[in-house]
């Protein structure tokens, strides 16, 4: 995990506080600091809003409501384990009394989940073997056929049953039981119309469409909310199950939107801002942190507008992304790249920093340029993303989470789209 650098927020206080004082601030003044959700302006955040259909359906599969000892009423995903534990047997691993759902999820028992859901009848192929399964384990053919089809990887000749799952091989299992393998595989190949194919991690793809497709649950407690590499209990894992069957089933249109990631390219985009582009694609997958603008969680005792976990609100995101450093805010040792001038924390500050003649159209938008967005129509800009060419724009908080979508003409983003606001690359003399 890459340490986390001097945060803007407590560089800000101390710079106040110095000033007026003339004295370095000390520890015993932090418990006076306000917090960020407090201030608003520079130590504001974005509040998460986006496209109605972003948000997950009310459940699809009449399920079956069990007693769960270990399951409350009212728990964030009891429908979701009363589908696939109740109705269906998918996850019933423990009787019909008992669910685990704070338990961390098995390879072995994974694998029996997702072939119960897709792939029942599938027969295993006897010359698959792994070291460390046994052949008369009852969870063995389950195992065999989940490698057979290739939604979950071995390492060499050993399965590792009994390791916990991530978020990454769910989203990976689900999206190849779903048939978008090959709309990964397109992703992965993300490139300019001039042929560039930009650099990123391995897991780009399926970061990137298993939460377009909302496998992964938004919690509304921050603190909650899982990343790309978390290792999953079980009560997310029967979310993203849930989400993957009701998907299959009854919202066969977000399958065909899908499809917009398999040629996904970016149009012309200029030499300087292909780093920019390949360090933003590192954190598809985070989630929305409301204020949040780093990669990782503030450390214990933290006093100004501390983040539960590493995430970004969409002005934040900015910040991460594209901010030059200054005295208050400075990423740049885990980015190759100074930035551009970018003074104003909320999206509604962005906006106004311009005057009116140097505002955009969404047509005269350019790889690199702000877009802003007004979702009550009300005259206050409430969301911002980067456009990236094309159509395409980093964005988060519509999903719950950090992804590149593509704004289509019919699109909320479209109808709710105010200006654009190009920035001026910071002098890169230090």
């Amino acid at each position: 995990m890459t340490p986390r650098p001097p945060s803007r927020r407590l560089f800000a206080v101390f710079t106040l506080v110095a000033g007026l004082l003339g004295l370095l601030a000390v520890p015993s003044m932090a418990a006076s600091f306000p917090s960020v959700r407090d201030t608003g302006g520079i130590l504001g955040g974005d509040p998460a809003v986006g496209p109605p259909e972003d948000q997950a359906p009310a459940p699809a599969l009449q399920a079956k409501t069990s007693q769960w000892t270990d399951v409350p009423s009212g728990y964030w995903a009891k429908s979701a384990i009363d589908a696939v534990a109740g109705s269906k047997t998918w996850m019933r691993d423990f009787g019909l009394k008992t669910f685990k759902p704070d338990a961390l999820e098995t390879r072995a028992l994974f694998a029996k989940a997702v072939v119960m859901a897709f792939a029942p009848d599938e027969s295993r192929d006897p010359k698959l073997k792994f070291v460390d399964v046994s052949s008369d384990d009852p969870l063995e053919p389950y195992i065999n056929v989940a490698a057979k089809l290739g939604w979950m990887l071995p390492l060499g000749t050993s399965f590792y049953p009994k390791d916990p799952v991530t978020t990454i091989q769910v989203h990976r299992a689900l999206l190849w039981a779903l048939g978008l393998d090959d709309v990964v595989a397109g992703a992965n190949a993300i490139h300019t119309t001039d042929g560039y194919v930009f650099e990123h991690g391995a897991s780009f793809g399926v970061r990137l469409l298993g939460n377009s497709l909302g496998l992964r649950y938004n919690h509304d407690q921050e603190s909650l909310d899982v990343g790309p590499g978390s290792r999953l209990p079980r009560s997310e894992v029967a979310w993203s199950l849930y989400r993957a069957w009701v998907i299959e089933n009854s919202e066969s249109w977000r399958l065909s939107s899908a499809q917009a990631f398999k040629t996904i390219h970016l149009g012309p985009v200029p030499e300087s801002f292909r780093p920019v582009v390949e360090f933003a694609m590192k954190f598809v997958g985070y989630p929305y942190i409301y204020a949040g603008e780093w990669d990782v969680k503030t450390p214990s005792g933290y006093c100004c507008g501390a983040q539960p976990r590493g995430g970004f609100d969409c002005s934040g995101l900015m910040w991460w992304v594209l901010r030059a450093p200054d005295g208050i805010y400075d990423n740049t040792k885990v980015r190759p790249y100074q930035g551009y001038i970018l003074g104003e924390r909320s999206s509604n500050d962005m906006a106004h920093a311009i005057p009116k003649a140097e505002r955009l159209t969404f047509d005269q938008s350019k790889a690199g340029d702000l877009q802003f967005y007004d979702s009550n129509h009300d005259g206050t800009v409430d969301h911002v993303d980067l456009y990236l060419g094309w159509g395409w724009v980093l964005d988060s908080g519509s999903n719950g989470v950090t992804m590149i979508r593509v704004v289509d003409p019919d699109s909320w983003y479209r109808e709710t789209f105010v200006w654009g606001r190009r920035l001026v690359p910071a002098n890169t003399k230090s």
